[in-house]
């Protein structure tokens, strides 16, 4: 048996189709941002579903169609109904049980589900708003701990602008996603030039402060957002 068909024998996750995911992404996200207000009600996680931010494609769902998306996430043992002393029910999800994952993991998934494909530098920014993400090389070993998982695809070649998404699409729709990724253009060579240690490490240093200040300019959109 090869890794992959062995790591895919060993998951308790399955793909999900878009309802599936936004409805679970807006579970993951309120219980790590919204904390007071979860679990979530029908009527809650409905307006989750189709706020206008941090949402990639936009919907308008109805309370009968998240109330049959939620079903079915049960029917997975992604989403339970809880009783909480109220009339009305609440639910929570299982990622962590159910995705295998830890907390900063979980946020990162749990973007893409909500925005889909993404460059690295988008995901931070993003990410850090439900688990503290320091910079992209903190983000780094997450994004290779979830390739390893398969939570996590890889859709660009690795380096700046790199382009990932999250693995719980169905096949045929992965392969669209695929199909959909425009091509990154990669740096190209630097052209040979004498040794300057000192210079090499300034450029270093700039182009380190630069991906930090995008970094901080695309959390501070998402803030205002």
């Amino acid at each position: 048996m090869s890794v992959e068909s062995e790591t895919s024998s060993q998951r308790n996750w399955s793909p999900l189709n878009a309802a599936q995911r936004r409805v679970f992404g807006v579970l993951v996200e309120k219980a790590k941002t919204t904390p007071d207000a979860y679990p979530l009600t029908l009527n809650s996680a409905t307006t989750g579903c189709n706020q206008k931010s941090n949402r990639s494609p936009q919907t308008n769902y109805s309370p009968d169609n998240v109330q049959e998306t939620l079903d079915s996430l049960r029917g997975l043992g992604a989403v339970a109904e809880v009783q909480t002393g109220g009339r009305m029910a609440k639910y929570r999800h299982y990622a962590y049980e159910w995705l295998g994952v830890d907390k900063t993991e979980l946020a990162v998934v749990a973007e893409l589900l909500l925005r889909g494909p993404q460059s690295l530098g988008e995901l931070r920014g993003r990410a850090a708003r439900m688990e503290a993400i320091a910079d992209l090389a903190a983000l780094r070993p997450v994004i290779d701990g979830l390739i390893e998982k398969e939570l996590v695809i890889e859709l660009s070649p690795a380096g700046r602008g790199q382009l990932v998404t999250h693995g719980l699409y169905p096949v045929d729709e992965l392969q669209r996603v695929r199909e959909r990724t425009p091509e990154v253009a990669q740096p190209a060579p630097a052209a040979p030039r004498a040794a300057s240690s000192g210079g090499d490490e300034r450029l270093k240093k700039l182009e380190t402060e630069v991906a930090e200040l995008r970094d901080r300019i695309a959390a501070l959109e998402n803030r205002l957002g």
